[in-house]
C-alpha cells in the first residue's frame, strides 16, 4: 500500500524512542488524536488489541499487526490498516523516527508530524 511519511532526526536513543513511541500510557502525551487509551499491556507487542478514544471522544478498536522490536510497528484501527511507525538507529544516541501514512488518509500526515516533534521532545528531555 503506498503511504507518505514525515520523520525527524531525534537526538536520543533507539530504546528510549522505542519505550515513548510503544508504551500506551504515553500515547495521549504524544498522539494529537487520542484522548484515552484501553490496553491490557502497558508496552504493544504483536497481536496487541486494545481501543482508542479519539480527540472527538468515541472508542475505536485497534489491533498491533506487524511489530518488529525497536524497529518497526503498525496496527489497524477499526479493522483499517493506520500508521506504521519505524525506528532507526544513526548513531550512539541519535535515531531517525518515522511515521508512515497510508495515501487515502493524507491529510493525517500532519497529525502524524505534530506526534513526531511531540515524541522527539519527550525522548530528548529524559
Amino acid at each position: 500500500m503506498p503511504t507518505m511519511e514525515t520523520s525527524k532526526v531525534v537526538n536520543a536513543s533507539t530504546h528510549d524512542v522505542w519505550n515513548i513511541l510503544t508504551d500506551t500510557l504515553q500515547w495521549v502525551c504524544w498522539g494529537p488524536s487520542i484522548r484515552a487509551v484501553a490496553c491490557p499491556e502497558r508496552y504493544i507487542r504483536l497481536g496487541s488489541k486494545g481501543r482508542v478514544q479519539t480527540a472527538l471522544g468515541f472508542w475505536l478498536p485497534f489491533e498491533v499487526t506487524d511489530y518488529v522490536h525497536e524497529r518497526y510497528w503498525s496496527w489497524r484501527v477499526l479493522g483499517i490498516h493506520a500508521t506504521g511507525h519505524m525506528v532507526v538507529p544513526l548513531g550512539k544516541d541519535v535515531c531517525r523516527l518515522t511515521f508512515e501514512v497510508p495515501v487515502f488518509a493524507l491529510p493525517y500526515v500532519g497529525i502524524c508530524a505534530v506526534a513526531v516533534r511531540r515524541i522527539a521532545r519527550i525522548a530528548e528531555l529524559e
